[in-house]
Order: structure tokens, then sequence, then C-alpha cells
């Protein structure tokens, strides 16, 4: 019987988060899972989100927004001295389409995955980007 791997299941995150399908990435996730912004990012974004139904509605909104990811890649995978823990460095180009504004952003993101599922995602990306990118959407609807 195959097993899912870490890359597997990155690389399944990449194809729903590309496609927009937000209750597919949401099922990606553990029952219990949490994600947590190790960053605070712009007034309202949430800093920890526990439960795969709480992620569901958060990737709804995400997915609903201005915002469109175009390109998420993988660019280097890590493997810890645990097996179910794995830290990515990605990155991801997005646009804004209320302005067209694109951006080109990196992070490092730490996962752990148990059953192919999940069950923490840590991230740690400047918010910064981000900010001014929906500060320009904010002011061009």
């Amino acid at each position: 019987m195959p097993t899912t791997t870490p890359a597997d299941v990155l690389a399944r995150r990449s194809q729903l988060i590309l496609s927009g399908d937000a209750d597919g990435l949401a099922d990606l996730f553990a029952p219990d899972a949490v994600m947590e912004f190790c960053f605070h990012g712009p007034p309202g974004t949430p800093v920890r989100i526990a439960g795969r139904e709480a992620i569901r509605e958060y990737s709804q909104q995400v997915m609903a927004s201005s915002l469109r990811i175009e390109e998420l890649e993988v660019t280097e995978l890590y493997q810890t001295q645990d097996p179910s823990v794995v830290v990515a460095e990605m990155r991801a180009k997005a646009t804004v389409t209320a302005t067209g504004r694109s951006l080109t952003a990196t992070s490092i993101q730490v996962l752990r995955i148990q059953d192919g599922r999940i069950a923490l995602f840590r991230d740690f990306a400047d918010p910064r980007v981000f900010q001014e990118l929906m500060e320009d959407a904010r002011a061009g609807s």
C-alpha cells in the first residue's frame, strides 16, 4: 500500500490553493488541526486557527478575497528528526485583482503531517508584503 509523503501532501495543497478549492484544502487538514501565523498581519488577521471547520471558513474567506495566488512552489523541503515534521521553503506569486498589482513572496512553513493530513501548519511569512497589497486592494475598491 503506497504511503503519502509530505511532498505529496504539499503538492496536493498547492493544487487545491491554485484551483481555489477551499473545501478540498480544508479536507487536507486533520479534524483537530491548527494553523498558526507567527508574525501578525493586518488588523483582523487571525494568529491561530484551530479545527478543520475553522480552517475551512478561513480558507473560504481568503479564496473569496481579491488576492489570487497564481503560482505556489515548494523550493526546498527539509525533513526534521521527527518524521512527521517538515520545513518547507515556499515561493508564491500572486496578484490583487482589484488593482492588478502583483508580488512574489517567500516564506518558511513548518508542518506536522500525520496519516496524510496536515495536523499543524505554522507559517513564517513577512506580513508587510500582504498588508501593502491588501491596502492597495481596499483603496482600489
